[in-house]
């Protein structure tokens, strides 16, 4: 099958430095058709704007820490589209008090919150997902390398992105039979609407370019690329595996 026969969802659209978006126009590029959310209201108007300059996409509210939206979203794809062969999670968060001071400072219900939204909401739209899935297909989440080792004030987001590595494992097991792939990029730092509530991220992207081997920060389109790659024909072999695109950054020592 062509990619221009492809259906894929997007979730995590905020805005135009979002890495959802950066995908969302790869996998366009490449002939899909896109059916892209937005968390809310507030994120509405600017989501849509963007969504318009994709001719064909069509945009969706859904709040991905409600089962009853995920519910609905689902039944209106399924009504729209029929078949999914693709589905993108770009989806983290964490109260900002818990990205400063200390890790052992994190509170019950901040590790509650950032494990409902950033690894749970993943198993829940790809249990909604796969029966839409029935030509086979492939799910992508964006991780980051705070998941295995220690970024600090990172805190409660590391822990969280490597339950979501395991998650990706479990769930491609599950999956697997259905062929069904999936698979997370550990992208390295990017300036994010989410990134901007880590406490000294700036220091981040400056040493990230500084130690990687290739100098620099990643580009959101190197992401965007991957994901659709990992989506099309040319990924049909890759499953439960965490693909790095960071310059690099994941291979030194110091």
């Amino acid at each position: 099958m062509s990619d221009a026969q492809r259906t894929a969802v997007i979730f995590g659209l905020a805005n135009k430095r979002s890495i959802a978006w950066a995908i969302a126009q790869k996998l366009h590029e490449a002939g899909w058709r896109l059916a892209i959310t937005y968390q809310n209201e507030r994120l509405e108007q600017e989501a849509k704007d963007l969504i318009t300059e994709l001719p064909g996409a069509a945009g969706f509210m859904c709040d991905v820490s409600h089962d009853e939206q995920i519910a609905r979203l689902f039944e209106e794809l399924k009504n729209r589209y029929g078949t999914l062969h693709g589905l993108v999670h770009s989806v983290a968060f964490a109260p900002a008090e818990e990205l400063k001071g200390e890790f052992l400072s994190t509170t019950r219900e901040g590790f509650r919150i950032a494990h409902d939204i950033s690894v749970y909401s993943l198993v829940a739209v790809a249990r909604a997902a796969a029966p839409l899935m029935t030509a086979g297909g492939g799910i992508v989440t964006m991780t980051y390398y705070g998941a295995e080792k220690v970024v600090p004030r990172y805190n409660v987001m590391g822990v969280a992105k490597a339950a979501l590595e395991a998650s990706v494992r479990y769930l491609a097991h599950d999956l697997g039979p259905k062929n069904i792939r999936v698979n997370a990029i550990s992208a390295g730092p990017v300036k994010t609407l989410a990134a901007r509530g880590i406490a000294g991220f700036g220091d981040m992207l400056k040493s990230h370019a500084e130690r990687a081997p290739m100098k620099r920060n990643v580009d959101t389109a190197e992401i965007g690329a991957t994901a659709a790659f990992l989506l099309s024909e040319a990924g049909s072999g890759i499953t439960g595996e965490t693909i790095y695109v960071d310059c690099g950054y994941n291979i030194m020592g110091f």
